[in-house]
């Protein structure tokens, strides 16, 4: 069963969603109900439901901010948004914010709250297979991310961690989502200036924490591993076709720090890149 959390200040509308619906039938159980967002927000951290239903306009912490918080808490609990006409603005916040749904209070009906709550089943069905296959896919023993060759850079078939994954190819993913092909050509076109999450979500004017996951759901790397990535292969590129130092190397491709950049590099290759240099 998945696990359900209800925040609706008016506890007339509170009460009808949990009755109107059928909880169990789809695969859902209502674990608490709140009328508020900061003791929401407290049940959300505690329990960790996996779906929360909430009202936007609430006085005190909002539905946006509860939702908000739950993702800078780390939390990939989905969200359903029940708003009034005229909310739309903080609809369009909300669903950057990685929200699933919303549904209007005035036209709510059962059949359109079912139909929104087997999609979100659907949704958590996905995303707990995926963490098997990434719990199948953990390795034990390190192994260096990049080994040196008199002509290239050879991937290491198996990650370190989190941060220290395999080397990407400077090719750009098939990504079909506007957005993130956006980043991508940007990455590849300026890689060598200073690129964040942040700057990126607001080149694409999507929240942070949104453009963080989709991207990473789109391309399996986060943005920042991609973009060393690019970074590393063109670093690469002038390490073997040029006699510019390690330095200047560097700079060229985005650090302002040689030492970041060594440091960068080793990790990524598991040689500096004097040495990387020097066995090509």
């Amino acid at each position: 069963m998945w696990k359900v959390l209800l925040v609706e200040d008016e506890v007339f509308v509170r009460e009808s969603v949990r009755e109107i619906i059928s909880w169990e039938e789809l695969g859902y159980t209502v674990i608490g109900e709140s009328g508020n967002g900061t003791e929401a927000l407290a049940m959300i951290i505690q329990d960790t439901p996996d779906l929360v239903l909430t009202d936007i306009v609430m006085p005190g912490m909002d539905g946006l901010e509860l939702l908000k918080q739950t993702r800078q808490a780390g939390l990939k609990t989905k969200f359903i948004m029940l708003t009034c006409m005229g909310e739309f603005e903080y609809v369009r916040r909300a669903m950057e914010y990685g929200a699933s749904n919303y549904i209007l209070k005035l036209s709510m009906s059962v059949n359109s709250l079912r139909d929104t709550l087997r999609k979100v089943s659907a949704e958590l069905g996905t995303s707990a297979e995926e963490r098997m296959e990434e719990g199948h896919q953990e390795v034990s023993s390190p192994t260096p991310l990049i080994t040196s060759t008199s002509a290239s850079l050879t991937i290491s078939p198996e990650p370190l961690s989190e941060t220290d994954l395999p080397f990407i190819p400077v090719r750009e993913p098939v990504v079909k989502h506007p957005e993130i092909s956006k980043i991508i050509e940007y990455i590849g076109q300026h890689y060598d200036q200073d690129i964040t999450v942040k700057s990126m979500s607001r080149y694409v004017m999507m929240g942070e924490n949104y453009v963080s996951a989709l991207f990473k759901k789109k391309t399996g790397h986060t943005l920042i591993h991609y973009l060393h990535g690019v970074r590393m292969e063109k670093a690469a590129e002038y390490l073997r076709e040029t006699n510019l130092p390690v330095q200047e190397i560097g700079y060229r491709v985005g650090f302002g720090s040689d030492n970041y950049f060594i440091k960068i590099f080793k990790r990524w290759t598991g040689c500096t890149p004097s040495q990387y240099r020097h066995r090509s």
